[in-house]
């Protein structure tokens, strides 16, 4: 296979993840980065070679020199999409892309037609669709082992420690700053169920709020920091505990604790917490996205789906029934129980369960396959190796803007 050349926008946890893939299987090289913090850029082109001239401060330097590579990964923050991705694609790039597409349905719309008018790849990273387990649950449902698809009932377990980390305290805590949790986070789980049903929900309903991370629900007696704070021992989210135990591990250290501190030692995290964003009281913050919400969708033929996205679980892989007219199934992401009501059979279904659901561990497998996916397709110039194209993401991406209008309008959304 061709080796693909890649430029990585944006050289924090996510560009690093899809950059050492590439570079791992060999199949991918990655020439040049656009990264603003200088130690960051400094350690990634240091990482994977990358020649002083295409070490770049940002993406408009990146343009600036050209095309420099078969493909561009854009691994921006949420809002920081748009621009690059259609600059890039007007100069021929391949696009991998990161989730969301683009926090406004105008700005994914543009994006979508700089992919279309310049005839280029374009892959936005719903890892979801690439994971063996799903791999295995699609192709059980194409080939009618539950008949058709009636109803799904579908958890994402977005787990205590994670939305205190990612949505009360990190870049996630503000739809201002980034977007409602439903597509910062749940874009994925919304984009999987449509992929299972093979088409979009004609109605939408949601229901969702933040219930809990908020001052009204303070303990007497917290502290705006965890490190004052006399209570911090006994508190589900203390902010010392989740980060020093991080030490010692290596993927804790990737993710959570790399979004807090590039240092490794019991100071460096200390003195990370005791003025950085990552040490305040989950109570004292300026979150506002929900912290649990429920979207209900309603498909042509009568079929019927229910998403449940919540704060208050451990984090693990999402769990999801599939109720069939010929069986069903119940999959927690490693395990998949098939009844067939036809025989009365029933069978359990294992894949690999060492890989967990989060960042620091593939997301099950999703963001290695997305990547090797994404390689392959530019390699070969074959299309049809992605699960998903620009005009898909776009849709899906739109089914998640009808359920938060749902949610915010206490309305039925048709589609």
């Amino acid at each position: 296979m061709t080796e693909v050349t890649l430029a990585v926008v944006g050289g924090g946890l996510r560009g690093l993840t899809y950059a050492r893939r590439a570079h791992a299987t060999g199949a991918g090289r990655v020439v040049a980065v656009a990264e603003p913090d200088p130690g960051r850029r400094a350690a990634f082109a240091a990482e994977f070679g990358i020649v002083p001239e295409l070490a770049l401060p940002g993406w408009k330097d990146l343009a600036a020199a050209g095309r420099v590579a078969d493909a561009a990964v854009i691994a921006t923050q949420d809002r920081m999409h748009t621009d690059p991705a259609v600059t890039l694609a007007d100069l021929g790039y391949h696009i991998l892309l990161e989730k969301p597409m683009a926090t406004t349905e105008r700005e994914a719309t543009m994006i979508a037609e700089a992919a279309e008018r310049n005839g280029i790849m374009l892959a936005v990273c719903h890892v979801l669709r690439y994971t063996p387990y799903t791999g295995l649950v699609k192709r059980l449902l194409d080939e009618g082992r539950i008949g058709r698809l009636i109803s799904v009932q579908h958890l994402e377990p977005v787990g205590w420690w994670h939305q205190a980390h990612s949505f009360v305290r990190g870049h996630w805590r503000r739809q201002d700053t980034s977007a409602p949790m439903l597509l910062a986070k749940a874009c994925h789980d919304v984009d999987w169920l449509v992929h299972l049903f093979g088409r979009p929900p004609a109605r939408v309903s949601s229901f969702g709020s933040l219930s809990h991370f908020r001052a009204e629900d303070r303990p007497e007696g917290a502290a705006d920091r965890c490190l004052d704070c006399p209570i911090e021992p006994a508190c589900p989210y203390s902010a010392k505990r989740l980060y020093l135990g991080c030490l010692g591990d290596p993927d804790s250290e990737f993710w959570p604790l790399g979004a807090v501190t590039p240092g490794r030692t019991e100071e460096d995290v200390l003195d990370a917490l005791r003025t950085g964003p990552y040490g305040r009281c989950v109570y004292a913050c300026d979150n506002d996205v929900v912290d649990h919400q429920e979207v209900l969708m309603e498909f042509d033929d009568g079929g019927t789906c229910s998403f449940t996205m919540s704060a208050f679980t451990p984090m693990e892989h999402r769990r999801t029934r599939l109720f069939g007219t010929h069986g069903y199934m119940d999959g927690d992401g490693a395990t998949l129980r098939v009844v067939d009501f036809r025989t009365g059979t029933e069978e359990t279904l294992s894949l690999d369960e060492t890989v967990g659901p989060s960042a620091a561990d593939g997301h099950g497998g999703g963001d290695e396959g997305l990547t090797d996916a994404f390689l392959a397709a530019v390699a070969s110039g074959d299309p049809s190796r992605l699960h998903t194209d620009a005009a898909e993401s776009l849709m899906t991406h739109r089914v998640v803007w009808a359920a938060e209008q749902a949610r915010l309008t206490g309305t039925v959304v048709t589609l």
